[in-house]
């Protein structure tokens, strides 16, 4: 079964609640984006801190594939724009 994912700069996008990877699993890192805190703007909930977490795929501990992380109070977009500079600075090296 060939699963279809939200792409953002041609990597997938996939969400769980809160928690969104972005990138192939295949390759040696990946982004975790989670939501930490959302505000009502207009009516809608709209993110307003995240934490964005560089990933690599191939260390079996969780604690020890964080390669580096920051936490910033900004909006999705904003995220996926550091995820997406941080993602294709990591698998040029």
């Amino acid at each position: 079964m060939n699963a279809k994912f939200n792409t953002y700069k041609g990597y997938p996008l996939v969400r769980s609640g809160n928690d969104i990877y972005y990138g192939f699993m295949s390759d040696p890192y990946v982004i975790f984006i989670q939501i930490l805190d959302t505000k009502e703007e207009n009516g809608e909930k709209v993110t307003s801190k995240v934490r964005v977490v560089q990933m690599d795929t191939n260390e079996p501990n969780p604690l020890k594939a964080f390669v580096k992380n920051t936490e910033r109070e900004c909006g999705l977009y904003e995220a996926l724009d550091i995820a997406s500079v941080w993602l294709e600075k990591a698998l040029k090296n």
